[in-house]
């Protein structure tokens, strides 16, 4: 196997945004790659490249999602999108950036039902550069509970995806120090 493409379970980064941005999370978690040598540290260019390279299963669960919970008021990816007229919400895909510094770019939404954080992370494991996506949860009612413990599995596997399939495609080269 690939070491530069194999996603590891982590925990919660300590200084990340993420884990501090709910007291108490309904779902919180955490994955590692490790990024090979000469790759940018930009959290944002990280993200960007992240979610462009997702594969044709995701988008097609995100479709069966958006029109499962259309009927229940929630936002879907193309409402979400929409929000780019709007030149004061800047997005990575159809996440909104929340906060953004040198180590960690800061995505998410609100909505009725609940609202979530991804945090994108570059820092050092074990001497080597790694992304860390963090993802923390907090639901308003129950349907947000029941949505979350649904979709949980799916989180899951569509975020190891996401890293094993960008480390594969190549992470984007440093430039000007990036």
């Amino acid at each position: 196997m690939n070491t530069l493409a194999a996603v590891t379970t982590v925990p919660l980064p300590p200084g990340s945004r993420a884990t501090t941005f709910y007291a108490a999370p309904h779902l919180a978690d955490a994955y590692a790659v490790r990024l090979p040598e000469g790759a940018t540290h930009d959290p944002e260019r990280l993200a960007r490249f992240m979610f462009a390279t997702q594969a044709p299963w995701v988008a097609r669960l995100l479709w069966l999602r958006d029109r499962i919970m259309a009927l229940f008021g929630v936002k879907t990816t193309d409402q979400l999108l929409s929000g780019r007229d709007d030149r004061a919400v800047r997005r990575i895909a159809f996440f909104r950036i929340y906060e953004q510094d040198t180590t960690e770019v800061l995505l998410g939404e609100d909505d009725s039902h609940l609202d979530f954080r991804v945090s994108v992370r570059c820092e050092p494991i074990d001497g080597a550069h790694h992304v860390i996506a963090t993802t923390v949860v907090h639901c308003h009612n129950l349907l947000g509970r029941l949505y979350i413990l649904v979709i949980a599995p799916f989180h899951r596997l569509v975020v190891r995806s996401a890293l094993r399939r960008a480390a594969r495609t190549g992470w984007p080269l440093q430039k000007d120090g990036a």
